[in-house]
């Protein structure tokens, strides 16, 4: 070998390892990008996870329902899996009581065909995906090799989604049943008025039974000046605590006491005053 083809094999074998170092600190480079990604993905995941907690607590579901799983080791197994699969017996294939499996039982033994041993990821992506009838035992085609980046992408799609509808339900627990559109004051205006308007129907009811002689007019003055005003005041604040609170809310919602007040004592003399003015009209 002359000189010069010396140098170019060293000059070719410097190419080479320099290729190599590059594309090894590539790879190192893509792996930590990968390892943070997992662990930012893995840090949103428990973010929502606590967050799903309190949206449970805050509807009322604390635990599970009966006959979840408690964990990864408790799963069922995958549905259509043979019985034979589902109850197989912990000692291997071909051994008895423990025993040796025989010569493929011994992987590396010389002159016998047994299945060399892999690394864990390499013997995962080996095994095969399914057993074919018509020949048990023969493995199938194995399954293709998983891009980490195409499924972390997939992971961070599927999480800006559940993202969307945390907030989403978020926003729906911040109403509360009872006119949910409406602001606090709307509401609150509108379920005592409403009881006023109850009460109100209540006073014609008893002005009809004081025509026949059912009440005396002491009985009818006293219920419409604040028997009838009292029940509709309590029954507007009743309704506002219990449909007019929001799930995610802290505390007691505003029920506008001063407000209801004002608007029942003086809606239901007002509807009796109306009622009188209607008859005398009427004549």
């Amino acid at each position: 070998m002359s000189f010069e083809e010396y140098a170019a094999l060293a000059r070719q074998l410097s190419e080479q390892r320099r290729a190599g170092e590059q594309h090894a600190a590539t790879e190192a480079a893509r792996r930590r990008d990968l390892h943070a990604a997992v662990d930012y993905l893995q840090q949103r995941l428990t973010a929502q996870g606590h967050r799903l907690d309190q949206l449970g607590r805050a509807i009322g579901v604390d635990q599970p329902p009966p006959g979840a799983p408690s964990g990864v080791g408790s799963a069922p197994p995958p549905p259509g899996a043979p019985s034979s699969v589902r109850s197989a017996p912990s000692t291997p294939p071909g051994t008895r009581d423990g025993g040796a499996a025989g010569a493929a039982g011994v992987p590396g033994r010389p002159g016998v065909g047994a299945y060399p041993e892999l690394p864990a990821g390499e013997a995962r992506l080996a095994l095969p995906t399914a057993v074919s009838a018509a020949g048990a035992g023969v493995p199938t085609q194995r399954a293709a090799a998983v891009d980490p980046t195409v499924e972390l992408e997939l992971a961070r799609r599927m999480a800006d989604e559940a993202d969307r509808h945390g907030q989403q339900a978020e926003v729906l627990a911040q109403r509360p049943a009872l006119l949910p559109t409406w602001s606090p004051l709307a509401r609150a205006v509108a379920v005592y008025a409403g009881c006023g308007a109850a009460a109100g129907v209540l006073v014609l009811a008893l002005v009809l039974a004081s025509g026949v002689g059912l009440v005396d007019g002491f009985t009818l003055g006293a219920w419409i000046c604040a028997g009838l005003p009292a029940v509709a005041f309590f029954g507007g604040y009743l309704v506002l605590g219990r449909w007019g609170r929001p799930a995610m809310v802290a505390g007691a919602p505003p029920r506008y006491l001063p407000l209801g007040f004002l608007i029942c004592f003086l809606l239901v003399p007002t509807a009796y005053c109306a009622y009188l003015l209607l008859v005398r009209g009427l004549r």
